[in-house]
């Protein structure tokens, strides 16, 4: 709930604004800029493998990225509080094709103001924040949450 108030409030992503920027490298090495995604609706999800939620999420992730794939939904992974290596061998284990942007400092969470993991955004194709899941989300979540974003 306090994630949802400061949300709210203007601190960190702001619901209906355009998101925050968000760039830095991914587990693979390579550069990712969410503003080179615009015009795809994209879903932020803040995660580690060593978060149970987390894990029990990630299949539905890979099922809704082929489900929606006709409509450009792009997946951006932000690994944080946890190591590359675990989530490299994670995302192997899952064949994840999305990318995973690394956060060692944890200034990408401190700066969008997760406070729990997973916590996805859902953004739509003009780069606005249509809503956020704080916690684990089933189909029904996501369907209803997506629906937002399509456009």
């Amino acid at each position: 709930m306090l994630a949802i108030a400061r949300l709210a409030e203007g601190v960190g992503p702001t619901v209906g604004q355009l998101v925050p920027r968000l760039a830095g490298t991914t587990l693979d090495g390579a550069p990712l800029d969410l503003a080179n995604l615009r015009g795809r609706p994209v879903v932020v999800n803040f995660w580690g493998p060593s978060c149970i939620p987390c894990r029990e999420e990630f299949p539905l992730m890979i099922a809704k990225l082929a489900e929606h794939d006709a409509d450009g939904l792009a997946i951006v992974g932000v690994l944080t509080d946890d190591p590359e290596g675990p989530a490299r061998a994670f995302v192997a284990e899952y064949g994840a094709t999305w990318p995973t942007v690394v956060d060692p400092g944890a200034a990408l969470k401190a700066g969008w103001r997760v406070l729990a993991r997973p916590t996805s955004f859902f953004i739509d194709r003009a780069g606005i924040l249509r809503s956020v899941q704080i916690g684990e989300f089933r189909e029904a979540d996501f369907d209803r949450q997506y629906a937002a974003i399509r456009g």
